[in-house]
């Protein structure tokens, strides 16, 4: 439902999962290059692992010293970057080769690592301050600096560059997956990750620096998001897709506050892994349409499919409850898509890590399931659309 938890946004982990568990609260969102008017999608995410285990120095899973003594990694890291393009409404309003001419295609990732002993968090709300780096809910600063040097260890899992930013944050619709992420489920361990997404449109403005390139970040095309994930292991397989980005088809208007985000997760009982399952939200004007499929009155079924070829992934997801069906159906290419880095909880480099771009797009088709059959409410039309994607992760 779009309801704002920022309790839920701000808690910790707690427990078996503080030595053996992740954080993640990620933000994507466009920004426009001043001096030639592109657009590329930026990402920062502030991302903690096993802080029970941490102290005065970063523990690097990875890395040979640690991994010889069977240290489990355990620090607070800072990822920031950008993905191969920019616009996606480029990509789907165009010829994908001329679309692909038109931007950069170069992506970047880069990682601070600091030690847990570094991090100041308050309660709830939120804020953190970690070194030079700061997250609250309505604003995120910082920078991270990687020479050749540091970019050569394979441990640091980065490249090399420099990217600062400085942006007012405003969460404007927010997916809140109940009791799926609540306390119960989460000391049950019932899935490998928990997703709460406080911002599935988010506006973002500000500034942001790329390799001494001036960036400004607009509230009106920023197409932002932010959400935070928390969890034992990663999901396997790991699937995300949101877009602020839409249009319907019925009125030729542009949605400017309607969004949707879908999130895969990885349901348990106890150590058995169930069925994979699909939590969904749409908000379609004003009006909600939510999918999770163990929320009381209103459970949900679903057909999903994720095909990839050679230059692409492509998607259907059908979900219905009892008052909607939607048929989500789209794709996005390869090369606007980046291998995203990350150990897991305990240490090891996933074999297939999950590959994110910000040049989704695609349609959705709402329907009202009424006495007299399936009725359309409207088609919407998305772009710019987050997708992440990891078919065997760990």
């Amino acid at each position: 439902m779009n309801k704002s938890d920022l309790d839920r946004n701000a808690q910790m982990l707690r427990g078996t999962l503080a030595r053996r568990g992740y954080m993640r609260w990620w933000h994507s969102f466009v920004g426009i290059e001043e001096s030639t008017g592109r657009s590329r999608t930026f990402f920062v995410e502030y991302f903690i692992i096993n802080p029970a285990l941490g102290g005065e120095h970063p523990i690097l899973g990875l890395h040979p010293y640690f991994k010889k003594r069977g240290m489990k990694p355990s620090y607070v890291m800072i990822k920031a970057g950008v993905f191969p393009v920019g616009a996606a409404d480029s990509v789907a309003a165009v010829d994908v080769s001329e679309a692909f001419d038109a931007f950069d295609p170069s992506s970047k990732q880069l990682h601070a690592f600091y030690p847990i002993s570094s991090l100041k968090a308050t309660g709830r709300p939120l804020v953190m301050q970690i070194g030079d780096c700061f997250y609250s809910e309505n604003r995120i600063r910082g920078l991270v600096d990687v020479t050749e040097k540091e970019a050569r260890h394979r441990s640091l899992m980065t490249d090399e560059g420099y990217m600062e930013w400085d942006l007012e944050v405003h969460k404007a619709v927010s997916c809140h997956t109940g009791s799926l992420s609540g306390t119960l489920f989460t000391a049950l361990r019932a899935l490998n990750s928990f997703w709460h997404a406080e911002g599935i449109r988010t506006f973002y403005q500000g500034q942001v620096i790329l390799d001494g390139k001036l960036y400004r970040v607009d509230p009106e095309s920023c197409c932002g998001y932010a959400d935070k994930h928390w969890g034992r292991s990663y999901n396997h397989p790991w699937l995300q897709l949101s877009s602020g980005s839409i249009s319907s088809q019925r009125t030729g208007r542009e949605l400017k506050h309607s969004a949707f985000a879908v999130d895969g997760c990885c349901s348990r009982f106890f150590f058995f892994p169930l069925k994979r399952r699909l939590m969904i939200q749409l908000s379609y004007t004003g009006e909600d349409f939510e999918f999770f499929f163990a929320r009381p009155g209103s459970f949900s079924r679903f057909r999903w499919k994720i095909k990839e070829t050679n230059k692409r992934f492509i998607w259907h997801i059908r979900a219905q409850n009892k008052d909607a069906l939607i048929k989500i159906s789209g794709c996005c290419r390869k090369e606007f898509m980046t291998s995203l880095r990350y150990e897991t909880p305990d240490g090891t480099n996933p074999a297939h890590p999950p590959m994110g771009g910000g040049a989704g797009f695609g349609t959705i088709q709402i329907f009202r399931r009424t006495s007299a059959g399936n009725q359309l409410i409207d088609t919407l039309s998305f772009d710019n659309a987050l997708f992440e994607y990891g078919s065997r992760m760990p």
